[in-house]
């Protein structure tokens, strides 16, 4: 089965897709924007990546935001690294979704609404850099 999220292609191939320099996508990965896996000193964007990468230049081409407005609206995504991520729905599926919000896997649909709060909590800032703080449960 294809993994989506093994790292495959290197940053050349990814630039030359993107039809954007390599060093653009060092950029966006120096400021957290997209995470490829490392294979020495080598990166391997996955299918995926490029995924986020297509959504990161979306953003700034089309919207007109600037490297920290897609970092702050990537951030209030909950599964924007999350591993095995199934994507989004329609605007006419039988499952919620949050149609302010458009999905970054899938074209055209829009994030599914989390059905339990611990899937949001996954990814705050705050719980992964919590060491049992006093108010925190963990």
């Amino acid at each position: 089965m294809f993994d989506e999220d093994q790292g495959l292609y290197t940053i050349g191939t990814v630039a030359e897709l993107l039809e954007e320099h390599p060093e653009t996508l060092r950029v966006w990965e120096r400021n957290d924007l997209i995470r490829p896996d490392r294979k020495g000193y080598q990166r391997r964007y996955s299918s995926n990546d490029v995924r986020r990468l297509k959504f990161i230049k979306y953003l700034m081409n089309e919207k007109g935001l600037n490297i920290a407005g897609v970092k702050h609206l990537t951030s209030m995504y909950f599964c924007w690294y999350k591993q095995n991520c199934k994507g989004g729905a329609t605007q006419n599926s039988p499952v919620p979704v949050n149609e302010s919000k458009a999905c970054w896997k899938i074209e055209g649909t829009y994030c599914l609404v989390a059905s339990d709060k611990a899937e949001m909590c996954n990814s705050c800032a705050m719980l992964r850099s919590c060491s049992g703080c006093s108010g925190c449960n963990t």
